[in-house]
């Protein structure tokens, strides 16, 4: 299935039900009087996040979103049914944002969040609703109200627990493919990834992660240089960075390639460059452990005496000690979370939402 993360769509809301004018008309009753009934309100646009979707590629086939108008008003005061509403399923972690592509209208991340984005309009009124002791035959109607229109721009968002990070060629998709059941595309050539990948992290049986590949990081990216940029958002919902540097490059080159990747996060959001990370040294299983030594202390001095962690995706050297250090900011990140968001039901007045039990220990 393709990845797409960017739609621009149509929404239009129903428009309203015509009022009637009718009037009452029975054999033997004298004076029967108007009985036109008011038109139905038309339905609205409602977005809602669902389970199961991971991309946006249902939007590529299908552009234009319209909700069904409200039934117009008839004799013997019968109202106009309601239009039903058009539901638009996206996946969690999608924002909504207005035709300039800067305001930002809804974000959805929790599974059943619903935002309704246009609102039907409301049906006019028949001629019963403007009898008075004054006009006792009104042949007045209203037309129904116009729904509301507009363009929206759909961004997805990945929600994961951690992000892979480095440049193209550090190792981040067979990483992946070793810790879950991922498959992404592996190649010995830059850019093999061309779109973010998501696996699941089995750490014990019953605490997992999920790890979110993001493609390729180069100089200049935050400005549209190669794939980051388009794929920089998708790590802003991130608890954790998961930075992998390819120790087969010479040392000059692992600084320089520390400072780009840090570079470009700090220059897309300076929230990226806040996030915690957790710094590797990829490939260790190519080198001799002079080689591993000097790289490893080239690498902490980059960053301003970091711990430098030593992994190899091929050999599995080192993998369960990184994920150890991944679970332990993850866990502090769900804790944290879980806490603002019982305080804000409490400051809401909220009752009866209940919570998962403390996240346990796990250790490599």
């Amino acid at each position: 299935m393709k990845f797409l993360d960017q739609a621009k769509i149509y929404l239009k809301s129903g428009d309203g039900g015509n009022g009637c004018v009718a009037f009452r008309r029975e054999k033997f009753v004298e004076f029967g009087g108007p009985n036109g009934g008011n038109g139905g309100r038309g339905g609205d646009v409602v977005f809602e996040a669902v389970e199961g979707l991971n991309t946006l590629i249902d939007f590529r086939y299908r552009q234009h979103f319209k909700a069904e108008r409200g039934h117009h008003g008839r004799g013997k005061d019968m109202t106009g049914a309601d239009g039903k509403e058009m539901l638009i399923a996206v996946p969690v972690g999608t924002q909504i944002l207005d035709e300039d592509k800067e305001t930002l209208i809804a974000d959805l991340t929790e599974i059943g969040q619903r935002v309704t984005i246009c609102r039907g309009g409301d049906g006019g009124f028949g001629n019963a609703h403007f009898k008075s002791a004054t006009n006792r035959a009104p042949r007045r109607h209203d037309p129904g109200y116009p729904g509301e229109e507009r363009w929206v721009w759909l961004r997805l968002k990945l929600i994961a627990d951690a992000g892979l990070i480095g440049l193209p060629n550090a190792g981040k998709s067979t990483f992946l493919s070793v810790v879950s059941a991922a498959k992404p595309k592996i190649a010995d050539y830059p850019f093999t990834t061309l779109h973010p990948n998501l696996g699941v992290v089995d750490l014990d049986g019953v605490q997992r992660i999920i790890l979110a590949d993001i493609p390729g990081l180069i100089e200049g990216a935050h400005e549209g240089q190669g794939l980051g940029d388009r794929f920089l958002g998708h790590i802003e919902r991130c608890g954790v960075l998961l930075h992998l540097v390819d120790g087969t490059a010479e040392p000059d080159a692992i600084t320089e390639a520390y400072h780009t990747v840090r570079g470009e996060l700090a220059a897309y959001a300076a929230e990226l460059a806040d996030k915690p990370e957790v710094l590797v040294l990829n490939k260790v299983d190519a080198l001799d452990d002079a080689a591993i030594k000097e790289r490893q202390a080239t690498l902490s001095r980059a960053a301003n005496g970091a711990q430098v962690r030593l992994c190899s995706g091929v050999s599995h050297k080192g993998v369960k000690d990184v994920l150890g250090a991944l679970w332990k900011i993850i866990e502090v990140d769900r804790r944290e979370r879980r806490e603002a968001a019982l305080s804000a039901a409490d400051e809401a007045g909220a009752k009866g939402k209940t919570f998962g039990g403390e996240v346990g220990d796990w250790q490599p």
